[in-house]
């Protein structure tokens, strides 16, 4: 993949500086550009919330706030830090373990609405909603039974934490209707994250504009707001067989206009990493190049203390290496060519694995390795001080 000449700048500073290279980078433009695109392509009342979840540093949110329909979040933190990067801007709040002062903070926030995810949220709701004298608007969370396309992880149609049990649907709607302080106006149904798939995406978009007719009729509502969740993914394994955008916004522009009802006035994605992963890189110097038991491992500053998404998700994650020419040390510099090589960490666990088994031209210590589509759920979701290694820098480009 080719990089951009500032993150090649970046990296190639290896021989100029003490400390071993370990940034991550992101470029901003390009995701200005790209969110650009893809919120150009929806239809008619289909709207973008970004997932704040995936990536939360000001300056994405700042780059994204002019582009999206609002923020998406799962805490009072990210209410928090919506709301210092934009006062006004649309916010919904969702996730499956809201307190009595998030939902507080959330109210005198002026979120646009909460996903309510079990009957005792729903009470809670209410009850602060009634003290503070304001009626809320909520969607109920659903837990369908599915079945649902292949991704990488399910949310519903198995047990998850995530959601009210199709069954249990009667009970929630009957309570959400009598409750004082709230005011149901939808359904929430993200249901799977990291669909690679626009044709079978679609086909759950049916399902789930089937089940909300269906539950319209039974439980007499009407339905304003449908939340069809995130889920829409990235392929790391292949960079070049992506999700196809511009084909399934065709498809949801038929779906919409032809079977969703008129007075489903919105339809809400909340996407994340389709949105941010794209724009960052993970740069980390190679520290040494050694063999073990036939396997030759690159061990480089950094490792998933800093960037845990290739072994949460179990996969390789994809790199770019830029060579560097100075060598500091009066020593041998060892080298690897032409085989394959395993990119491990610098902490004390066989499991601080980043790419396996992956070719590489040539290898050696002091070049370093980029690591693409690392905008989302790489820093995030690190375990940043485990060792007390220094943490990586942020750039942030232009």
């Amino acid at each position: 993949m080719i990089l951009p000449d500032s993150v090649v700048r970046l990296a190639k500073e290896s021989g100029t500086r003490p400390e071993p290279v370990c940034f991550f980078a992101y470029d901003l433009d390009a995701l200005r550009a790209h969110v650009t695109r893809l919120t150009a392509l929806l239809p008619d009342r289909c709207h973008m919330f970004y997932a704040m979840k995936a990536n939360s540093q000001a300056p994405v949110l700042e780059a994204l706030a002019p582009l999206v329909a609002g923020f998406e979040v799962a805490s009072g933190g990210e209410v928090a830090k919506a709301r210092a990067v934009d006062s006004d801007i649309p916010v919904i709040f969702g996730g499956p373990a809201k307190t009595e002062q998030e939902i507080a903070q959330a109210l005198d926030a002026g979120v646009t609405r909460l996903h309510v995810e079990s009957e005792l949220e729903l009470h809670r709701v209410s009850a602060i909603a009634t003290e503070k004298g304001r009626d809320c608007d909520i969607l109920l969370r659903v837990n369908l039974r599915g079945p649902f396309p292949s991704a990488t992880l399910a949310m519903a149609g198995r047990p998850t934490q995530f959601g009210i049990d199709e069954s249990a649907l009667p009970s929630a709607v009957k309570l959400a209707k009598d409750a004082p302080g709230i005011r149901l106006i939808g359904f929430h149904l993200h249901s799977l994250s990291n669909s690679l798939s626009s044709p079978a995406h679609l086909e759950m978009l049916d399902l789930y504009r089937r089940k909300v007719e269906g539950w319209e009729r039974e439980f007499d509502i009407t339905c304003e707001v449908l939340n069809v969740g995130g889920g829409i993914g990235i392929n790391y394994g292949d960079l070049d067989a992506q999700f196809e955008w511009e084909q399934f916004t065709e498809g949801l522009g038929a779906l919409v206009a032809d079977t969703f009802p008129e007075h489903w006035r919105e339809i809400d994605f909340e996407c994340g990493r389709f949105l941010t992963a794209a724009c960052g890189y993970y740069a980390t110097e190679i520290l040494d190049v050694k063999t073990n038991h036939q396997t030759t491992y690159l061990i480089v500053r950094g490792g998933t203390h800093q960037f845990r998404l290739p072994s949460s998700w179990q996969h390789s994650h994809p790199f770019t290496l830029v060579e560097t020419d100075s060598w500091h040390l009066p020593t041998p510099r060892p080298e690897t060519y032409r085989e394959p090589v395993t990119v491990v960490g610098e902490l004390c666990t066989p499991k601080d694995v980043l790419a396996r088994d992956v070719p590489v031209e040539r290898a050696r210590p002091g070049d370093v390795l980029v690591f693409t589509h690392a905008g989302a759920y790489g820093w995030e979701i690190s375990h940043h001080d485990f060792l007390s290694h220094p943490h990586p820098e942020h750039h942030y480009l232009p």
